[in-house]
C-alpha cells in the first residue's frame, strides 16, 4: 500500500531479510496484541507446484524458514517510520491443500519470544533474593533475545532472611514471573523492539499512559477513520473489596477495604460510583492466605481496579491509512464523534492488525471505568 511497507525477517536465532520465494507467496498477515496475554501471529503464504523443482513437494512446504521454533520479526514502516510489530517463535504449522490451482495455503503460526519461558517446569529456590531481583535474573537467561529489563521496585520489598524463607519456584520462568508480580499487583510481559531484533521484558505495576494517541473518529465526514464500532456497558462487573488478614509478627487481625480504583478517572462518573447512588454496590471478600498487611492492600487495590477495567468496552475496526498511525497498546487514546456519553479518554486493551495487499486494518478495543467523557477537545 501507498505508504506502508511490510518488512520479514526469518530464521534461527539471528533471522535475515526473507528470500523472494517467501515475499511473493505470502497472502496475508495477523498480529494480535492483548495486554494481558501473550502476543499471537499467524501469517498466511500460497503455495503451488509450478515447475521441476516443485516435483516432489512444494518449495514452502519444504523451506526450513517455516520449520517450527524458528523465530520471525515483522516491521511496520508507516509514513517512513519504522515500529517492530512482532518478534516471535513458529509454534504451528497448518497446510490447506486445495483442489482448485493456486488456492492451496500454508500456515504459520507463532508467539512473542516470551513463549521461550514457558517451555520447561522447573524447581529452583532463590535463596535470600526479593522478587525484584529473581525478577531480574530470569529474564537475564535470554539473551539471545536480546531481553532488554525494564524493571519497577515495589514501593514496599525485602529480600528474605534464610531463617525466615526461602523463595522455590515450581513451574515455568513465565508463570513464576507472572506470580512474583501478582503479589503487588504487577503485571510482567515482552513487548518487541525498540530496536529491530530487541525485545523489553517489563516487571511493574500496569502501565497507563499519560499522552493520549491521535484520537479514532466516527461520524465526522472526512475526518472518519475508523470503518465500525460498538460499545457495551456493564456496571455489575466493578467490584468493591473487603476482608482482613492477621498480621503474624504483630499477631493483629488488620481489616481491608478498597472501595475505588486508585487510577487517574476516565470516565465522568465511574460504575462504582453508579452502584452507590443506586444502592447496589458489587462487594467481595478478599480470602487470599499468605500475604503480609502491605502486599494484601496491594492485591486488593489490584482486583479493585482490574474489575473496572471490563465496564465500558468499546470494540471497532480503524482504517490505518486514515489513521495515519499504529495503534498502540495499554496506552491512552481519544475517540470523539459519538456524544458525550462515550467520547473521551479510554485504555487500549488489545489491538489485531490485518495485513494484505492492498489493505491494513486494526481492530481494536478499549476501554474505561463508566460513562462520561472528562475531556472537552481531543488530539485529531
Amino acid at each position: 500500500m501507498p505508504g506502508i511497507t511490510l518488512t520479514l525477517r526469518i530464521g534461527k536465532k539471528t533471522p535475515q531479510l526473507a528470500p523472494m520465494l517467501l515475499t511473493e507467496a505470502l497472502q496475508s498477515v495477523e498480529v494480535s496484541h492483548k495486554d494481558s496475554d501473550r502476543s499471537g501471529f499467524q501469517i498466511v503464504f500460497q503455495v503451488g507446484r509450478s515447475g521441476s523443482r516443485d516435483l516432489q513437494d512444494d518449495r514452502l512446504l519444504q523451506s526450513p524458514l517455516l520449520e517450527p521454533f524458528n523465530r520471525v520479526i515483522l516491521v511496520i514502516t508507516l509514513n517512513a517510520k519504522a515500529q517492530v510489530l512482532m518478534d516471535g517463535i513458529i509454534t504451528h504449522q497448518e497446510f490447506s491443500p486445495s483442489m482448485e490451482p493456486g488456492r492451496s495455503t500454508l500456515t504459520v503460526t507463532g508467539e512473542d519470544v516470551s513463549v521461550m519461558m514457558a517451555k520447561s517446569k522447573l524447581k529452583i529456590q532463590h535463596p535470600q533474593q526479593s522478587e525484584s531481583a529473581i525478577a531480574r535474573k530470569i529474564i537475564s537467561n535470554y539473551s539471545e533475545y536480546k531481553l532488554i529489563p525494564d524493571i519497577q521496585k515495589p514501593p514496599v520489598e525485602a529480600a528474605p532472611s534464610r531463617n525466615e524463607r526461602i523463595p522455590a519456584q515450581s513451574g515455568s520462568d513465565l508463570e513464576y514471573l507472572g506470580l512474583l508480580a501478582d503479589r503487588f499487583g504487577y503485571v510482567f510481559y515482552v513487548t518487541p523492539g525498540p530496536g529491530v531484533g530487541q525485545n523489553t521484558a517489563y516487571w511493574g505495576p500496569p502501565p497507563r499512559g499519560t499522552n493520549p494517541q491521535k484520537a479514532i473518529t466516527v461520524n465526522m465526514g472526512a475526518f472518519s477513520n475508523a470503518d465500525s464500532i460498538n460499545f457495551q456497558f456493564d456496571a455489575q462487573s466493578a467490584t468493591q473489596m473487603q476482608g482482613s488478614i492477621q498480621e503474624r509478627q504483630r499477631n493483629q487481625i488488620r481489616r481491608l477495604q478498597v472501595m475505588k480504583s486508585d487510577r487517574s478517572p476516565l470516565a465522568r462518573q465511574s460504575a462504582l460510583q453508579l452502584q452507590q447512588i443506586q444502592g447496589v454496590p458489587h462487594i467481595k471478600t478478599f480470602e487470599e492466605t499468605g500475604h503480609d498487611l502491605a502486599r494484601a492492600q496491594a492485591r486488593t487495590q489490584a482486583i479493585v481496579n482490574q474489575s473496572t477495567d471490563n465496564v465500558l468496552t468499546v470494540s471497532g475496526e480503524l482504517d490505518t491509512l486514515r489513521y495515519g498511525e499504529l495503534l498502540k497498546l495499554r496506552e491512552l487514546v481519544n475517540l470523539r464523534g459519538v456524544g458525550n456519553t462515550y467520547d473521551g479518554t479510554y485504555y487500549v486493551k488489545s489491538v489485531t492488525h490485518r495485513l494484505r495487499q492492498g489493505e491494513y486494518k486494526q481492530s481494536f478495543s478499549i476501554t474505561r471505568e463508566g460513562r462520561g467523557s472528562t475531556i472537552s477537545a481531543v488530539r485529531r
